[in-house]
């Protein structure tokens, strides 16, 4: 799909957390608080390095036949636009960081010609791609987070080299923030960034 663009893809990778997302001083040091929150847990379970597919409720359990084969902590922010009646779908804007804490990949949304949402991306940066299909599999675990999800991976949106070819399936989970705003907008397009982190665990089928 040629028409598809990201929200996020002119950051250049590996810039710190607090550079690519310090446009709004105040989000951003509530986030840098999410982020040293979420890697202190990492660190404290070894999570960080943990390729076994976590433990989550039936709705969101990936079928049988595939493998996690990468996981990455994400923390960055849940954009919402207000449309007049209310905040529309969360359009991601976050980087991913591996078990050593080193930023590997973006998160951010893609769009048709027509400027609707298509769903969630993530690019590596050997350059590996995937986009989420919509709707997702969501579950609530906890009200004053975002739900996590399971996504099918969009074939044909998804390619490589990298983490991230092959892929088949995303799971976020472990979410922290992120919630649209509890009241509604003052104007049409005005935009909520909202700070949150996440576990994301990406899959490919079994190899015999």
């Amino acid at each position: 799909m040629k028409t598809i663009k990201e929200t996020s893809r002119l950051r250049r990778l590996g810039a710190t957390v607090m550079t690519a997302l310090s446009a709004n001083k105040i989000t951003a040091s509530t986030l840098a608080l999410l982020m040293v929150s979420g890697l202190a847990v990492r660190a404290a379970d070894g999570s960080g390095n943990d390729n076994r597919a976590p433990e989550v409720p039936a709705e969101i359990t990936v079928p049988t036949g595939n493998k996690v084969h990468f996981h990455g902590f994400g923390v960055g922010f849940q954009v919402y636009t207000w449309n007049g009646t209310s905040w529309g779908n969360a359009v991601p804007d976050a980087v991913l960081f591996n078990g050593d804490n080193a930023v590997v990949a973006l998160h951010f949304g893609v769009f048709d010609a027509n400027g609707s949402f298509v769903g969630p991306a993530w690019q590596s940066n050997s350059g590996s791609e995937v986009v989420g299909k919509l709707p997702p599999a969501a579950v609530i675990m906890d009200t004053n987070a975002i739900p996590w999800l399971r996504l099918k991976a969009v074939e044909d949106l998804t390619h490589g080299p990298g983490i991230f070819a092959e892929t088949t399936y995303i799971q976020r989970v472990n979410t922290t923030g992120g919630k649209a705003p509890s009241v509604a907008g003052t104007f049409v397009g005005q935009v909520a960034r909202v700070p949150y982190t996440a576990d994301y665990f990406f899959y490919r089928k079994t190899r015999n």
